[in-house]
């Protein structure tokens, strides 16, 4: 049977990619929001679930992290994609023809050194790869899309500029996601451990709570900290650890964690990407 893998966005969108690259096997559904991409998995409509959650170029994204802890999925892998940015347009178009390009509004600021130089006006679409469907649809050599390759490969659109993208770093990190919580495997390499915490209201409890990973020698790869329940005071922390929860320096750390924490819970335990 086909392995299925769920993404939030439409054919041809880095997520898209981002299955493309992992699973080339496997079948991509396409789903409006990242919470239907998580009920996509957690029906059973899919295996998988692939969710972006940082850019080097653009930092966090949005709601991600409020969302892992409450998905009801656990982390079982993470990948990483080189975001190359292309403009892309109708079949024998020119570059020089292109006098709008649509993408996506966090698309639209990492090529802006391209744009501004080409004198071409940046328009905000819900996502880069419907953005490349409408200008199939316009069939308009004055219109083109700011996407990935394989968004014009979906849509029959010509590469006029390749990788556009004003730093030649932009990556995208994106964590694969399934129903059950997988303790056995091991991998070649490192092992990464995906938890989040809310420390106990005691003075310098989050001081306290980090001194485990120190002493017990566990390298704290990720440490970011959001709001929940609506409130200033409520704040709860996700991080990343290298090693499993069975090694004796981690366990040691993670005990000690859960005497400061009145909230503890571990999203995944997955190898490290060759990437990272």
């Amino acid at each position: 049977m086909t392995q299925k893998i769920a993404f939030q966005g439409e054919l041809g969108a880095y997520s898209h990619q981002a299955c493309h690259d992992t699973y080339p096997d496997a079948e991509a559904i396409p789903c409006r929001t990242f919470e239907d991409t998580v009920e996509t998995v957690r029906s059973g409509k899919a295996d998988l679930a692939m969710l972006p959650v940082e850019n080097t170029t653009y930092g966090r994204v949005a709601d991600i992290h409020r969302l892992l802890p409450e998905s009801g999925l656990h982390i079982v892998g993470e990948t990483f994609v080189r975001v190359h940015i292309n403009l892309l347009g109708i079949p024998d178009s020119k570059l020089e023809d292109v006098k709008e390009a649509h993408s996506h509004l966090v698309l639209l600021p990492q090529c802006a050194g391209f744009l501004r130089k080409h004198n071409i006006a940046g328009r905000v679409s819900p996502d880069n790869a419907r953005a490349a469907r409408d200008v199939a649809e316009w069939n308009d050599p004055a219109h083109a899309a700011l996407a990935s390759e394989l968004a014009g490969e979906i849509y029959g659109l010509d590469v006029l500029a390749r990788h556009v993208e004003d730093f030649d770093n932009n990556t995208t990190r994106f964590l694969i996601m399934a129903p059950d919580l997988d303790l056995t495997r091991r991998g070649e390499g490192k092992m990464i451990t995906s938890f989040v915490f809310r420390v106990r209201n005691i003075p310098a409890a989050l001081y306290k709570a980090m001194g485990g990973f120190a002493t017990n020698g566990v390298n704290m790869t990720k440490l970011e900290s959001y709001m929940v329940g609506g409130a200033f005071t409520a704040t709860q922390f996700y991080a990343d650890i290298e090693g499993h929860p069975d090694d004796p320096n981690v366990k040691l750390a993670l005990d000690e964690l859960a005497y400061f924490t009145s909230h503890l819970v571990i999203l995944g335990v997955y190898p490290s990407d060759r990437k990272r």
